[in-house]
């Protein structure tokens, strides 16, 4: 069984929006003020509180009457919320993660019910204290028979209502292919195939950024804390709202192809946190969103029986040769195009990368080799051998 998360927006009647709203402003103010709790009895104490101590710390917030209003909505979320903050304690602790941010209200919000703050019923989604049942917009169907486990509401920056269904339902594998593929991801092209194909970059950001610019200026004239201003932040959020649909629609539609065409998908390992360093590139790789790619290819691998290889980043997948084994000692990045100095073969240089990388990920597959190469002495840089051929 695989759990899978179905996502629908749907629109609540004014007494639901009303008492969701309230829920989500709940489960913000117990969030932060667990997070602050636990922020200074450690600099004050030096004390490491949990989530049982902040889930005592709940009760007695209940029962104070500046915060009565807490017992208005389901205590379901509000727990949940507890443990989303122990889960993120964990993960800073673990250093997968940076310490906890406080939430914000006009980022949205979310609200996390599980199976005793909710009724399904002849597909039909009833949430606590609610009496009609949510209006879903039903793009795609449940699978037959499955049940959620656990509902997510979501409001957006730009007031659109989602909810998340988490289901177990078994994933039928694809048929086996025999085809296989090396990808090399880029900015002017967003990757290149080992087969030859160039897929062209989106640009999300860039085709809306002047639609963007226009909607922030009109936001940084309006008076704060204004109902204008307030209206003026929601077209800025409708236009990020935009610009992620896209690029969340290419990237799904782009990565469901590979996986359903490929057996076998080589990728490189990149550190995009360190790229997104260099401020010359960043707004181009995060426009490209590199790691939300593997990230789609990674899970629906997993679900369909694929394999997906990363490849060593410090591969020299561009700088190798394809057809002798070859490595310059520096190819800039202007050179789109490289003559081999020892066997004169001409490369594109996205097409021999993506080459190169699923022939280290092959030889990875098949015996687990190191495919980062030794310390070798090279005969000088690829431009350096252009300029002498002239």
């Amino acid at each position: 069984m695989t759990q899978k998360a179905f996502k629908y927006r749907f629109y609540p009647t004014p007494e639901q929006e009303t008492l969701l709203r309230r829920t989500l402003g709940c489960t913000r103010l117990v969030y932060n003020r667990a997070l602050w709790a636990r922020t200074e009895a450690w600099y004050e104490r030096q004390e490491r509180v949990g989530y049982t101590e902040t889930s005592s710390l709940l009760t007695a917030w209940k029962k104070q009457e500046d915060l009565d209003f807490l017992n208005d909505v389901s205590s379901v979320p509000l727990q949940q919320g507890l443990r989303h903050l122990q889960s993120a304690f964990s993960n800073f602790f673990a250093g997968r993660a940076k310490y906890p941010n406080f939430k914000k209200k006009r980022n949205g919000g979310s609200a996390e019910f599980t199976k005793s703050a909710f009724k399904w019923r002849d597909g039909q989604l009833f949430l606590a204290k609610t009496l009609e049942a949510l209006a879903i917009r039903w793009s795609r169907a449940i699978p037959q028979g499955a049940e959620p486990s656990s509902v997510t509401v979501r409001l957006s920056p730009a007031g659109r209502w989602s909810v998340s269904l988490l289901v177990d339902i078994e994933i039928e594998p694809l048929p086996q292919s025999p085809n296989e593929v090396g990808i090399d991801l880029g900015i002017t092209s967003l990757m290149a195939l080992s087969t030859g194909e160039k897929i062209t970059n989106p640009s999300c950001f860039k085709a809306k950024r002047h639609k963007l610019s226009k909607a922030k200026k009109a936001l940084s004239r309006k008076q704060k804390d204004s109902k204008n201003r307030q209206k003026a932040r929601l077209k800025v959020a409708r236009v990020y709202a935009e610009i992620s649909d896209a690029r969340q629609d290419f990237l799904h539609k782009l990565t469901t192809r590979l996986v359903r065409e490929n057996q076998t998908i080589a990728v490189e390992d990149l550190a995009v946190k360190n790229l997104v360093k260099n401020h010359k590139l960043a707004l181009s790789i995060s426009d490209a969103s590199w790691g939300e790619l593997v990230r789609q290819l990674e899970y629906k691998c997993k679900w369909y029986d694929r394999t997906l290889i990363k490849i060593d980043r410090w591969f020299p997948s561009s700088k190798r040769c394809g057809h002798c084994g070859h490595i310059v000692e520096r190819l800039p990045l202007n050179l789109r195009e490289w003559n081999c100095p020892k066997c004169s073969a001409h490369h594109d240089r996205d097409i021999n990368a993506a080459q190169n990388i699923l022939a280290a990920g092959l030889a990875v597959k098949v015996c687990g080799a190191n495919v980062r190469p030794d310390r070798h002495k090279s005969d000088g840089g690829c431009d350096e051998a252009e300029r002498s051929r002239k």
